[in-house]
């Protein structure tokens, strides 16, 4: 019984390896294909990898090249420094050798530099006393005792300060000197001589009836009032006594009785007038060159003949008159020679600096 099942198991040996050969060939098939797609990977990166090799080697090159032609120039420019290091350490000795004689010469300058601004603020007050002298104005000495102060004060020298002592106590007599105001006295006489074509004469006709259209409108009243007052039954005795008072206000209207203290000056021609104002005018003038040539004595004199034409000729009851004479009077009382102190304290003290040295 056993013998005759021999035959399928023989027939089925067959079948089991065909399979595996089909599975182990679509393995080693795909296996190949793999192997073929690494390979092909590989090889294009192994082409990348000598395409970046080869360029980082150019740029290398050019980066050595380049290295090279800076390290030329460095050299050359570590040539040209140690050429320009060469001549400025020559330079240098020679400064130092020029240092040491400018060092030399500001200390032979400046044992001097103090006789020299004592010499020069010397000769500044001088020429501002000179200054002072001849326009009568203690101007000029005060700005230059000023600007001598401002400048020694910049010094801090100990040797000077006496000098600025006494600078300052000329100062203060200077400024405390009563200088006239010589602009101030012009422009005063300018306003009265401006005013004196104004000014109303004794002689004038204008002033004599000045009171005269003063009473008019009060003369004219009563004529206005008579009809009323006839209208109203008015006695008679207060209309003659109205008309009465008219007649007496028209009289004193021509007639007007004062006293003169200058009788020439009511005898003054109309046409005459005219020369009078020019006359006090040519005073003033007169007046007013004298003070600008600092000549105070010929303008006191001619401030007193106009101070007299404007108290005898010109009305003193006017305004007008009272305030060119009030002007006139202060010209006068200003128009005095003030002598400008002498800066005495601040010479001595310049001497005495100057020889102690």
């Amino acid at each position: 019984m056993p013998a005759p099942a021999a035959p399928p198991a023989a027939a089925a040996v067959p079948v089991l390896p065909a399979r595996w050969i089909a599975t182990s060939a679509a393995v080693l098939a795909a296996l190949a294909t793999a192997a073929a797609v690494l390979a092909w990977n590989t090889q294009q990166r192994v082409k990348a990898f000598e395409t970046e090799l080869v360029k980082r080697q150019q740029d290398a090159g050019a980066e050595a090249a380049e290295a090279r032609v800076a390290a030329r120039s460095a050299q050359d420019v570590a040539h040209e420094s140690a050429a320009k290091l060469a001549v400025l350490e020559a330079r240098v000795a020679e400064t130092t050798i020029q240092r040491g004689q400018l060092e030399d010469l500001i200390q032979s300058l400046a044992r001097s530099r103090d006789e020299n601004v004592l010499a020069d603020v010397e000769n500044a007050i001088r020429v501002a006393m000179q200054q002072t002298a001849i326009t009568g104005s203690a101007e000029p000495l005060v700005i230059t005792l000023k600007q001598a102060d401002e400048r020694l004060a910049r010094y801090k020298e100990p040797r000077l300060e006496r000098v600025r002592r006494a600078l300052a106590q000329d100062l203060d007599r200077t400024r405390s000197a009563g200088v006239a105001d010589i602009a101030l006295l012009a422009i005063r006489l300018d306003e009265a001589i401006r005013s004196v074509d104004e000014l109303p004469l004794l002689a004038s006709i204008d002033r004599r009836r000045m009171s005269a259209p003063r009473s008019a409108p009060a003369s004219a009243a009563p004529p206005a009032s008579a009809p009323s007052d006839a209208e109203s039954g008015a006695p008679w005795s207060e209309r003659w006594k109205g008309v009465a008072e008219l007649v007496w206000q028209e009289v004193r209207a021509l007639v007007r009785v004062s006293r003169i203290e200058q009788p020439e000056a009511m005898l003054v021609a109309p046409e005459q007038a005219w020369f009078l104002r020019e006359n006090l005018k040519l005073r003033l003038l007169n007046a007013r060159l004298s003070l600008l040539s600092r000549q105070f004595d010929t303008a006191q004199s001619d401030l007193r003949d106009a101070l007299a034409a404007l108290d005898r000729y010109f009305d003193p009851a006017s305004r007008r008159v009272n305030s060119a004479t009030e002007l006139v009077r202060q010209v006068q009382a200003q128009a005095r020679l003030a002598t400008v102190p002498r800066p005495d304290a601040t010479l001595a003290a310049i001497a005495t600096a100057s020889a102690g040295r």
